[in-house]
């Protein structure tokens, strides 16, 4: 095993005990196994699926958005100390029908989420197996890194699903205005072109002015109705729309707004969707599709995208925070005033 000196024998980590509440308490400092890395974590980023986590506790150490660098590699692990990379989340096992075909977000026989059934990027190190360990170029903060991962990589994914059956996509709406969906906004402006209009609804002012400045179309549904502001604008119709909000009325929302041939991406976890299928699909050709996080084969082209778009992605990172606060952190973006919110170390 390869080991960077001066590496801890312990450290602080964040424990998540339940009721929104955040204390702090020490671990080891784990060694990598055969196969794998152990990362000095340097960013990881809130998501809104640590919400069970910081409300109803974790014994794992939560943070599934990180980026850090190699401090020691595991027997058989062939990358080198020093080297800065992401995690992606779901350690695929490399052999199953899904991950031989590229598809590592439905492996079938995943071995770990990071972050939630083994301990993720809030911690100082985590160990991770070799294969979810994607490098980036030492160019990128690390902080500005962690949207390889659920900003650009679910964001994208998310387009690129509605892309399988509407390839001439010339308007979207976006369901949410959270990191996810400022996500999706980057990726169709990057993916479809930075001419193609996007509609982003919300309730959150912040969140839509934030959007807003992206190059979206902000839907203020406090004030208007989502399909009679698409109609002032001059469309009739949207060709795409991606539910980040996991609401039932956003999803019936965004479906009632589909042009014929639109499709609906459902990212957002939560509630449920009623069709009425003769009038919703079949007349219509209407699609609805789920999509799940991206393929670990995705990172590749989001790595040059993040290079060639770096200030423009960036405006969707708003705070920064040191583990130390941890706590000020979930509580301010649980309230809805941010974009994406990082622990940095």
């Amino acid at each position: 095993m390869s080991q960077a000196v001066n590496t801890p024998r312990t450290m602080a980590i964040p424990l998540f005990v339940g009721q929104g509440k955040i204390a702090y308490g020490e671990k080891p400092v784990p060694a990598p196994g055969p196969g794998q890395l152990l990362l000095q974590v340097k960013a990881n980023a809130l998501c809104g699926s640590d919400r069970g986590q910081f409300y109803d506790g974790s014994a794992t150490t939560p943070g599934h958005e990180a980026a850090g660098i190699v401090v020691a590699a595991g027997e058989g692990a062939s990358t080198a100390p020093g080297t800065h990379g992401v995690v992606f989340l779901m350690d695929f096992c490399g052999e199953c029908r899904s991950c031989k075909l590229g598809f590592t977000n439905q492996c079938l026989n995943k071995r770990a989420d990071y972050g939630f059934s083994h301990d993720g990027g809030y911690g100082p190190y985590m160990v991770v197996n070799e294969n979810v360990f994607f490098p980036f170029d030492p160019s990128i903060p690390f902080g500005e890194a962690t949207m390889l991962l659920d900003i650009m990589g679910t964001g994208g994914h998310a387009i690129k699903r509605a892309k399988l059956v509407h390839p001439d996509i010339q308007s979207v709406l976006i369901g949410g205005a959270g990191p996810i969906g400022l996500g999706v906004l980057a990726m169709a402006k990057l993916l479809l072109g930075a001419e193609t209009p996007v509609f982003v609804m919300d309730f959150v002012p912040y969140r839509l002015e934030l959007a807003q400045r992206m190059g979206a179309i902000p839907i203020n549904l406090a004030e208007e109705q989502a399909i009679e502001a698409i109609r002032a604008a001059g469309f009739g119709g949207i060709d795409a729309a991606v539910d980040t909000s996991g609401k039932t009325a956003g999803r019936h929302t965004a479906l009632h707004a589909l042009n014929q041939r639109g499709v609906l991406v459902c990212v957002g976890h939560g509630q449920e969707l009623n069709l009425n299928v003769s009038g919703d699909l079949i007349a219509t050709e209407r699609t609805v599709l789920g999509s799940e996080y991206f393929q670990y084969g995705e990172l590749e082209e989001n790595h040059r995208l993040i290079l060639a778009n770096l200030p423009y992605l960036s405006q969707i990172i708003t705070h920064r925070f040191g583990l130390d606060r941890i706590q000020e952190a979930y509580e301010l973006f649980f309230q809805g005033d941010t974009g994406k919110v990082l622990i940095e170390q």
